[in-house]
């Protein structure tokens, strides 16, 4: 049921409520870090290198685990913080301050792990990956460079050379957090656009999305014809009503719009068991809509629509492609194309539901440079949930690599820049 599955492309359209946890409290006083500056990174932001004490190489990885009690879930009980990672230099994770201040954000590592669970004292254990954590020094010696008497924690970022030594406290941030740029878009794949449309697929990026390292739904998880709302743990609401998820981990999750979802600005909230996000807000369009069109297909500069000879596992390409077969179109071949996005069909399937027979879509055309095309089928696949499907007759045009291929939907033009390649 899954798209990739579907398409033999690389593609990713990559439970029960629980108790808040807006914020855990470590309390980490025996742990001690030191923060080496690195400078500032192009953002002019500072930049430190973590080194961790209480710490055992064991040969291959470093090994740091802190345990201790906590406060902010339900009864509060006790955390086991673990970072591990390849080799026994500093830890690879990074510091960044925005400005010169007192508290660092630690985020995720570029290699190793780091593994917190949360154990309540009713004996609920919740595990969070990659999280976002924010430290703040309360003691501890404070070497800068050029020699200085003193420096903040922020000054340390933007200093290189310059260290800072010292017990911390912290808090753990383990609700989720939907990023502010982009954290929502249409997949990625059929166009990645800023704004959705009832019934698409949508990408939701941030931190925290999930407590599952990786999930993606089976068959188990649907009831009937009908795609679950709840996957791993995490649920997401999009105008209020709760969306039906594909696929979740700690910084992304994939789910379907609801049918129902008003035009206008509406927010995307995402719940875990480590609480519930803060309201992204992204705008909703009758239609928003997309042709797959990955960057696996991007050739020479071009972005290649997906199309697949009617029947077929061969794709419409001018070269050849890593693992599948490709051949070029000619005048009168049958293609078949999907897409996501393109609104209501008749009779009327809604979202989140297999589909079982056979629909319409109204008012859509697709052009080869220009030259319409005669559709044969444009509408929801069946036994999928939310692909569009378009069965095309490739018109008569004249023969190149390069063909751009348009389409219209209700009398507006495509954005999308795709191409197909035609010989004769």
């Amino acid at each position: 049921m899954r798209l990739a599955t579907v398409l033999g492309v690389l593609l990713c359209l990559t439970a029960a409520s629980a108790p808040a946890l807006a914020q855990v409290t470590l309390g980490i006083s025996t742990q001690t870090v030191t923060l080496t500056g690195i400078g500032g990174n192009a953002a002019g932001d500072g930049q430190s290198v973590v080194t961790w004490g209480s710490c055992v190489y064991n040969g291959t990885n470093t090994v740091c685990t802190v345990s201790g009690p906590f406060t902010g879930l339900a009864s509060g009980g006790t955390y086991n913080y673990v970072l591990t990672y390849p080799g026994n230099g500093p830890s690879p994770l990074t510091a960044i301050s925005d400005t010169p201040g007192d508290n660092f954000t630690y985020f995720s590592l570029s290699s190793g792990s780091f593994v917190t669970s949360l154990t309540e004292t009713s004996g609920a254990t919740y595990r969070f990956y990659d999280l976002n954590f924010s430290y703040n020094f309360v003691t501890g010696s404070y070497t800068c460079t050029p020699a200085s008497t003193g420096c903040s924690v922020g000054q340390i970022g933007l200093t290189p050379g310059a260290t800072i030594t010292g017990p911390v406290n912290g808090t753990m941030t383990t609700a989720p957090v939907i990023r502010t740029s982009l954290g929502v878009i249409s997949a990625g794949a059929f166009g990645g656009f800023p704004s959705i449309a009832p019934a698409t697929w949508v990408e939701i990026y941030g931190l925290n999305l999930s407590t599952t390292l990786s999930q993606t739904w089976a068959s188990a998880d649907f009831t009937g014809s009908q795609a679950p709302t709840a996957l791993g743990g995490t649920t997401v609401t999009i105008g209020g009503q709760p969306a039906f998820i594909d696929y979740v981990s700690p910084g992304q999750v994939n789910a379907q719009v609801p049918s129902g979802v008003a035009a206008g600005l509406q927010p995307v909230v995402v719940m875990t068991a480590g609480g519930t996000s803060t309201a992204y807000l992204i705008q909703v369009n009758p239609t928003q809509p997309g042709f797959l069109a990955p960057p696996s297909f991007i050739l020479n500069g071009g972005q290649y629509v997906v199309a697949l000879f009617s029947g077929t596992l061969t794709y419409v390409l001018p070269v050849p492609l890593a693992g599948v077969q490709t051949l070029r179109a000619k005048p009168g071949d049958n293609i078949t194309l999907y897409g996501i996005g393109f609104g209501p069909v008749t009779p009327n399937i809604p979202a989140g539901q297999i589909v079982s027979q056979n629909n319409a879509l109204q008012s859509f055309q697709v052009y080869f440079n220009g030259t319409p095309a005669t559709v044969t089928y444009a509408g929801l696949a069946p036994n999928y949930v939310g692909l569009y499907q378009f069965n095309v007759v490739v018109p008569n045009v004249a023969a190149s690599d390069t063909v751009p291929f348009t389409f219209s939907l209700n009398g507006t033009a495509s954005t999308q820049n795709m191409l197909i390649a035609i010989q004769n």
